[in-house]
């Protein structure tokens, strides 16, 4: 069940502590398991994170969501990683935290803003969902990678132009 929000009590935030974005990070993936499932790739996550750009939402003191980008050239930044807690979807939660990021980006000069996530070729009702979220925030499928991750776990690229 989803709980109603109003975007006024969310404050977004820049994170600068490397142990916080870590620990935002590691908490918020743990509570979505249709999503975050595999171990090794939480703890990939929540130490790789530690070096990104990272910009978290809270709810009072709570973290309610969180993004991070991955830098890829002066041009280029990726959606590394973006979680929301359950009760916070399908609020606008995630798109503020995008459009936060797009932000960022205009401010640093970079153009495209990417993506990654699970392709529909391999059926996942929580992907279709993701997948839906991305092209209503403005990303546009470039191309499937069928082995970027491995056979089971076809990649979706997408990219928006925000520059």
């Amino acid at each position: 069940m989803y709980l109603p929000i109003t975007m006024t009590m969310i404050e977004i935030r820049a994170i600068h502590s490397p142990d916080e974005k870590s620990d935002i990070c590691n908490t918020i993936l743990r509570t979505l398991p249709n999503w975050f499932g595999v171990e090794a790739s939480i703890v990939d996550y929540t130490e790789e994170v530690k070096a990104m750009p990272l910009y978290a939402a809270f709810d009072g003191g709570k973290a309610a969501g969180f993004i991070a980008l991955k830098n890829h050239s002066p041009f280029a930044a990726e959606l590394y990683v973006m979680g929301v807690l359950q009760d916070y979807h399908r609020q606008g939660l995630g798109k503020e935290l995008v459009a936060v990021c797009e932000q960022y980006c205009k401010q640093t000069g970079i153009e495209f803003l990417t993506v990654k996530t699970l392709d529909a070729s391999r059926e996942s009702k929580s992907y279709e969902r993701t997948r839906l979220f991305y092209l209503a925030t403005g990303f546009r499928p470039i191309e499937v990678f069928p082995l970027l991750w491995d056979s089971d776990n076809p990649c979706l690229f997408l990219a928006k132009y925000i520059g």
